[in-house]
């Protein structure tokens, strides 16, 4: 773990230059607006250790597989996010000397990244080799306001000297993907442009055939006056630049503004973009960087209206919700439903950029507290469009009758992940999916979902269970055999209990979703059922007969649900009697010895009684959460949230909060060494989660809102806001009481300690020690 974020509310504190961190520093200083986003680079030349990463949303190389052994059913490619042009490149030359903070003695040192109004500051003090000093003043921002623009001020000011400064800024297209399998380059330049409005290079993807402008106008001003810059006619492929001297005087700074846009074939036609990347260049230039960055503050000044969480006595907790909320809001504005949420959103390249069900499973509760309803929405539509695809994927592995898988990876519905363990076994993720269907429609109430798109999936993924499950004439009960659960250090088990449990559920859902729509809109329903070929009676039957009897292993000795089969026969040594030195075991052990081993990589068990809560009593809980959570060594940045909620509803205030500093923390302070690839999008919903649902026992029961409030001891008081079926509450939690604001003007009531308590417009103070009497 590493610590070298200064703990501050609203910032994003990094002070002095230590290049061993700067590729963990690249990613949290990362910047976004759902639409394109860019890792921490330095603007200037920097010849040390960096990955470099500028992305556009939805635009993706399907690389070739690289395995080894190649199995029937493996996807031929792994999509993969791509590093884009880079629009803010710049070279500076003092009196012949390049500034790169590799070859300098940097004398002061800091980034800053302001999260309440969305933009990234850094200065810094560098001597060359020469002697000759400068400080650099660096702003820069992603528009969430517009989401086409991105804009930066650079500002260079010689500290001990007269000179001259030669300046070159640049596009660069010339970019590969440092997980790019056969080193292969993704991108084909398809023209240049360059005048009086600016540098505009169009690239497209090979095999994909995606079309992205860059369009980038640079302005550089001496006291208020403009020098100009001359068009570099070079003869070098996918690159632009233009160029400029100007006379430097001590003391006095030369200002640099860059206006940038990316356009994509996505959204408008080929032969449009340059005319189109024109006009939004012209004007957010019109408009100037000052105007855009006002813009920016407000937009992010509603953002956190929507979602903010106000923690009081303790700073890096407070600063670390923040961080996780403000990269959430970076990565999925919701308004656009051909994309999603990728595991390292605009901050890095592994997992490749795609979706997982890490969406379902994690962000859905966020976004729909959050955000207005067809953000959410529209991540479930999301889905709906890629059915025939989870139909398709299903076919190749030998399943027939509609019935979908779909992928553990993907970027267009197609499954591209190549781990035979994870591609074939874990199927889980179908039961997410519905899950997530479920859970929209109890926030929501939106039960139209359902005849709309909802029942189609469900009835598909209910049709993948029926065949993926079999009859075991010795435990006279249906089994399903060689999976893989979401603790991914168990490959190959028989009846991971998380799946079982899910694949009953689903089964149960997708009747009970039918029956649903049956009533409420009977010609929607026979469409579907003609649509999908449902065979009501027979379907029906089988989806019954296993629900009922699925086999769900269990120990009556220790009391507790059964991982899987046989797990009890691996040797039971418990985390706290690891060495410290031999974590994380992902990096120091054999992947052999951590698959025979009993240790954890995340939530399993504990991520079935997350979901289906209501179907087990405290003291269960309490059995499993305490004999799993000895065993589990949260490698993955999806465990800690879980433990945090269950921990908060189990009254372990301790365990509670361990979990959500681990969770909230994991990328400021890099707790699995992995920072640098990128942060961890997904899972920073469950931070939010750890919080929200955790210590304010939020929860939707009986259409009604409901709090079982925990208040940590670390905290004097915790305050959220979320949006609920068309009311927004602020909600305060403090040692006695809980305060909520509404904007509701008709009388409400929420359940709170599973008594009904009336709220209504204007502040309503409830003293809920009472109500625990």
């Amino acid at each position: 773990m590493k610590n070298y974020i200064q703990a501050e509310e609203w910032n994003i504190i990094e002070s002095g230059f230590d290049p061993h961190l700067n590729k963990i520093s690249e990613s949290i200083f990362s910047l976004g607006n759902g639409r394109m986003g860019q890792r921490a680079n330095f603007e200037e030349t920097y010849s040390g250790e960096s990955l470099q990463g500028n992305y556009v949303a939805g635009v993706y190389y399907p690389d070739k597989t690289r395995v080894g052994w190649w199995k029937n059913g493996y996807p031929e490619y792994f999509a993969k996010v791509l590093n884009a042009a880079d629009w803010m490149g710049l070279e500076l030359k003092l009196d012949g000397e390049v500034l790169d903070l590799s070859l300098c003695k940097v004398t002061a040192f800091q980034r800053v990244l302001n999260m309440k109004e969305g933009y990234l500051g850094r200065k810094f003090t560098a001597e060359l080799a020469s002697g000759k000093q400068v400080q650099v003043k660096a702003k820069r921002f992603f528009s969430i306001a517009n989401d086409e623009i991105a804009a930066l001020h650079y500002q260079l000011i010689p500290l001990n000297f007269s000179g001259k400064l030669d300046l070159t800024a640049f596009i660069d297209g010339d970019v590969k993907n440092q997980d790019s399998n056969y080193e292969e380059k993704f991108w084909d330049e398809v023209s240049s442009a360059q005048d009086e409005s600016g540098s505009y290079l169009t690239l497209r993807t090979k095999k994909t055939a995606f079309d992205v402008i860059t369009g980038v106008k640079t302005v550089v001003l001496k006291n208020g006056k403009t020098v100009g810059l001359a068009i570099n006619k070079l003869p070098r492929e996918k690159y632009l630049s233009e160029s400029g001297s100007v006379e430097l005087t001590l003391n006095e700074g030369i200002d640099i503004y860059k206006i940038a846009t990316n356009l994509s074939s996505q959204n408008y036609a080929t032969a449009d973009l340059l005319a189109q990347a024109k006009k939004t260049v012209q004007a957010a230039v019109a408009k100037g960087f000052d105007e855009l960055l006002k813009e920016q503050a407000a937009a992010w000044a509603n953002k956190w209206q929507e979602g903010d969480i106000i923690i009081e006595g303790d700073v890096a907790a407070q600063q670390a919700i923040r961080f996780n909320i403000f990269q959430l809001n970076q990565t999925y504005t919701g308004k656009d439903a051909r994309l999603n949420i990728g595991p390292k959103g605009f901050t890095g390249e592994k997992y490749g950029g795609s979706t997982y069900w890490d969406t379902e499973a994690y962000c859905i509760p966020f976004y729909l507290s959050t955000a207005p309803q067809e953000v959410s929405k529209n991540l479930l539509v999301y889905r709906y469009k890629h059915l025939e695809k989870a139909i398709e994927n299903a076919e190749k592995l030998g399943f027939n009758k509609g019935a979908a898988l779909y992928p553990m990876v993907t970027m267009n519905g197609e499954e591209c992940h190549n781990e035979w363990e994870i591609t074939f076994e874990e199927i889980h993720r179908n039961g997410a999916i519905a899950f997530a269907i479920f859970n929209y429609i109890r926030y929501t109430g939106d039960a139209s979902y359902l005849k709309e798109y909802g029942l189609e999936v469900l009835i598909g993924i209910a049709r993948f269970w029926k065949q993926r499950v079999n009859w075991s004439a010795d435990k006279k009960q249906y089994v399903m055999l060689g999976v893989t659960g979401p603790n991914e250090y168990e490959n190959n088990i028989n009846n991971n209990w998380y799946t079982n449990t899910l694949a009953g559920w689903c089964l149960k859902y997708a009747m009970e979703a039918a029956e649903i729509v049956k009533e409420e809109d009977p010609e929607q329903y026979q469409r579907i059922v003609a649509k999908t070929s449902l065979a009501e009676e027979k379907e029906f039957a089988d989806w019954k007969e296993i629900s009922t009897n699925i086999y769900l292993p269990y120990d009556e000795e220790q009391g507790v649900f059964l991982q899987q089969d046989g797990y009890l026969d691996k040797e039971q040594i418990l985390v706290k009697d690891l060495p410290a030195s031999e974590r994380p075991l992902n990096q120091k052990w054999s992947w052999d010895r951590i698959l025979r081993s009993c240790y954890i990589k995340q939530a399993d068990v504990l991520q079935g009684m997350y979901f289906f809560e209501d179907d087990y009593d405290l003291e269960s809980l309490r059995r499993n959460f305490d004999f799993y959570e000895s065993r589990t060594v949260h490698e993955s940045s999806l465990s800690p949230c879980v433990h945090s909620i269950l921990a908060a509803k189990l009254n372990d205030g301790d365990r509670a909060y361990e979990f959500y500093l681990r969770t909230s923390r994991l990328d400021l302070d890099d707790y699995n060494n992995d920072t640098e690839d990128g942060l961890h999008i997904t899972s920073m919903a469950g931070t939010w989660m750890s919080i929200v649902e955790g210590f304010g026992g939020m929860r939707v029961k009986n259409d009604t809102l409901c709090f079982n409030p925990f208040l940590p001891e670390q905290w004097t008081s915790f305050a959220f806001t979320i949006g609920f079926r068309g009311n927004q509450f602020n909600v305060k939690v403090t040692k006695d009481e809980i305060i909520i604001n509404t904007t509701s003007k008709e009388l409400l009531h929420i359940n709170i300690f599973n008594k009904l308590q009336p709220v209504q417009a204007g502040e309503t103070v409830i003293n809920y020690r009472g109500l625990l009497v």
